[in-house]
């Protein structure tokens, strides 16, 4: 397998951040994979597995090897009564999959539609927008052991799945490369309009008869009208998880802010907005020069063009201490930081 040396991660990364990576090699298939974890410069050296990079912020150069999954392929591997089990490799665009499903009626990923990635992240992140998450629709995976190269099957249960969370993020973190994942949709659709502008979107479009492609549809318009496009101006989408938060603390804010919004968890723990309260503490459209908070959500952190890793991990840590200063709440990072 070719392993480059000194390759600018500037276009594997959507913040496009022009770190380097001291080795650089790509795979298509799972042998192509296990040839490169025998090689000794890959034993050596720190590994950093690669899919569309849209989670990422690459705060220095990478002094270790990346590894990108570039392993393609979708079909439908079985179904029963209620359900299409459909299968992908991990390298495949994750909007791409998605509008795959919904051309052939196969129900359950509209809600996440144009979310930036490859399919092989959205397990290990349990990516979810608009009331879905993956784990609602997930079957099973396979993965390699980065050490000894066996494969794995891991089921829902075993993938402990959390709000932005997996057992790949934690307990096995930095043990496995996700090869394929297998999605359980449906026959009959199960639609999920009633989160967040997806049925006042559906209401402007005055339809009679609503689709997953009509929510697909939706969706994509609301992502499109709040969120700036990678292409043009470098983000990673959400950099901030929505905090879970003791219930008094979320009482208290609503003494201050009676219209603060509130998703109760349970009886003692409400998710509070991160955006909201950005946006609130007055950070929403700061402009830093060649990096900022996007003007239309809160958030998102932005390179406008020559930024520095650095840069923008410096303002989160100026969000996260103005918010907890503010709120008595700490945001945590969703993005992961390199």
């Amino acid at each position: 397998m070719n392993i480059q040396e000194n390759i600018s991660l500037k276009n594997f990364n959507t913040f496009g951040i022009d770190a380097k990576a001291r080795y650089f090699a790509a795979f298509s298939n799972s042998d192509g994979l296990a040839e490169l974890l025998q090689q000794e410069t890959t034993k050596k050296h720190q590994r950093l597995i690669l899919g569309g990079g849209s989670n990422l912020l690459l705060t220095k150069n990478f002094d270790g090897i990346v590894l990108k999954n570039e392993i393609r392929g979708i079909s439908l591997t079985g179904e029963d009564e209620m359900h299409y089990y459909v299968t992908s490799g991990g390298g495949e665009i994750w909007h791409q999959f998605v509008m795959h499903c919904i051309e052939n009626n196969y129900a359950g990923l509209e809600n996440l539609s144009l979310i930036p990635g490859c399919v092989g992240a959205s397990p290990m992140q349990n990516i979810g927008a608009y009331g879905v998450e993956i784990k609602d629709v997930f079957h099973s995976l396979q993965a390699m052991n980065v050490h000894d190269g066996n494969i794995k099957s891991f089921g829902l249960e075993e993938c402990a799945f959390g709000y932005r969370e997996s057992v790949f993020k934690r307990k096995e973190k930095d043990q496995w490369v996700i090869l394929n994942v297998t999605f359980r949709l449906f026959k009959r659709p199960v639609l999920h309009t009633e989160y967040g502008s997806i049925g006042e979107e559906l209401d402007k479009m005055n339809l009679d008869n609503v689709t997953i492609k009509d929510v697909s549809r939706a969706v994509i318009n609301i992502r499109s009208s709040k969120l700036p496009d990678p292409l043009k101006i470098g983000n990673a989408g959400s950099f901030f998880k929505n905090p879970v938060v003791p219930i008094e603390i979320y009482r208290n804010i609503q003494l201050h802010h009676n219209n603060a919004p509130g998703y109760p968890i349970n009886e003692q723990e409400v998710k509070v907005p991160a955006g909201w309260l950005i946006e609130k503490a007055g950070w929403k459209g700061k402009n830093m020069g060649r990096y900022g908070v996007h003007d239309k959500q809160a958030l998102v952190l932005v390179n406008y063009g020559g930024a520095t890793g650095n840069e923008i991990y410096e303002l989160s840590s100026m969000i996260i201490e103005d918010i907890k200063s503010k709120f008595n709440i700490e945001l945590e990072r969703e993005v992961n930081i390199i």
